[in-house]
C-alpha cells in the first residue's frame, strides 16, 4: 500500500536529518571528517550484521548480486566523499542547498530512461522544496561560489540520484537489511581506502565515551534507519516521490539546530519550513495518504521487514 511508502520516506528523511546531532559533537572533540564518515558506516555495518544474525539470515550472495551491491556501495561512497570534500571549498550550508538538486536528477533520469510520467504536482513539489531549502541557508551575502566546490556537490547529487534509481529499478531479491549491510560494508571499505590518500585524512579513534556514543548514533539513526526506510519507500512509492520527501532532511537539521544547539528561528527559516512541508504535503496527497492509517502502516512495515526473505 502506498501510504507505507510515504511513512517510510518521511521517517527516512527525518532520521537522515539528525546527522548534525551526531557529527557536530564529534567535530568538537577533534575527530576529523574522514574518521567521522568511516565510523558512521562501520558502526552501521556492525549493527546490520547483528540484526542479520538475530534474524538468522544467510550472508550468502551470488555473483550477480555482488555486482549490483558493489555498484551501490561505490555510488554511496562517492556521494559521501565528494559531498564532505566540498566543505573544503565552500560553506556547508551552501553545499547542503546545492545538494538538493538530486530530486530533479532522479525525476529526469526516471522520465528519460524509464519513461516515468512527471506530473504537475511533482514539478510543483520539487520547486517548492528547492525554494524552501534555499531559504534555510543562513550564510553571508556576497560570498562567491567555488567552481570546484560546486562540481563536487553536483557529483555527489548525481551519484546519490543514480543510487536511488538503481535501488528502484534493481530486481535483486533479498531482505532490505541484508542489501543495506552489503552496500554499507563496501562503502566503509572504500572510505577506509580513501583515508590513506592524504596525510591529513588519517583515521582517529573516538577520544571519549561520549564520542563513541555519537559515533554509534551516526551508525544507527541517520545511516541504518534512514537507508532501510529509504529503500522501503523507493520500493513502495517510487524514486522521485522518495527523493522529494528528502527535503525533510535539512528541515530536521534546522530543527535540531534550533532546539538542541540554541540557534534562532527567523521569519526566513519559518517560510522555508512552510514551503518544504507544502512540497511533502503535495506528495502525500498525491498518494491518497490518510492519517488514520499511520499506526497500522508502521506495524505492518516492521513485521514485513522482519520476515523478509533472505
Amino acid at each position: 500500500m502506498k501510504h507505507k511508502g510515504i511513512i517510510c520516506g518521511i521517517l527516512a528523511a527525518v532520521c537522515y536529518g539528525t546527522n548534525p546531532f551526531g557529527a557536530l559533537p564529534l567535530y568538537e572533540e577533534g575527530v576529523n571528517t574522514s574518521s567521522v564518515l568511516f565510523y558512521r558506516f562501520s558502526m552501521a555495518v556492525l549493527i546490520l550484521a547483528v540484526m542479520l544474525l538475530v534474524q538468522r539470515k544467510s550472508f550468502r550472495i551470488s555473483g550477480g548480486e555482488l555486482k549490483t551491491l558493489g555498484s551501490l556501495g561505490l555510488l554511496f561512497a562517492a556521494s559521501s566523499i565528494t559531498y564532505y570534500q566540498s566543505f573544503r571549498f565552500m560553506d556547508a550550508g551552501i553545499a547542503s542547498t546545492i545538494l538538493f538538486v538530486y530530486p530533479v536528477m532522479v525525476a529526469v533520469i526516471m522520465a528519460t530512461c524509464f519513461r516515468e510520467k512527471v506530473t504537475a504536482s511533482t514539478v510543483t513539489a520539487i520547486i517548492l522544496a528547492i525554494a524552501g531549502i534555499g531559504l534555510l541557508y543562513r550564510g553571508d551575502e556576497g560570498v562567491s561560489l567555488s567552481m570546484t566546490g560546486v562540481m563536487l556537490v553536483m557529483v555527489s547529487s548525481l551519484t546519490y540520484a543514480v543510487y536511488i534509481v538503481i535501488v528502484n529499478q534493481s530486481e535483486i531479491r533479498m531482505s532490505i537489511v541484508k542489501l543495506t549491510f552489503y552496500v554499507l560494508l563496501i562503502c566503509a571499505m572504500c572510505l577506509f581506502a580513501y583515508s590513506f590518500t592524504s596525510p591529513d585524512l588519517h583515521l582517529m579513534l573516538p577520544p571519549s565515551p561520549r564520542a563513541w556514543f555519537f559515533a554509534c548514533w551516526l551508525g544507527l539513526v541517520p545511516t541504518v534507519l534512514s537507508l532501510v526506510l529509504m529503500t522501503l519507500a523507493v520500493h513502495e512509492v517510487g524514486a522521485t516521490p522518495t527523493a522529494i520527501m528528502g527535503a525533510l532532511e535539512p528541515l530536521t537539521a534546522v530543527a535540531i539546530g534550533v532546539l538542541v544547539f540554541g540557534e534562532s528561528l527567523t521569519f526566513r527559516l519559518a517560510v522555508g519550513i512552510v514551503l518544504i512541508l507544502s512540497a511533502v504535503l503535495l506528495i502525500v496527497l498525491g498518494k491518497n495518504f490518510h492519517l488514520r492509517t499511520i499506526s497500522h502502516a508502521i506495524t505492518s512495515i516492521v513485521r514485513k521487514n522482519w520476515r523478509w526473505k533472505s
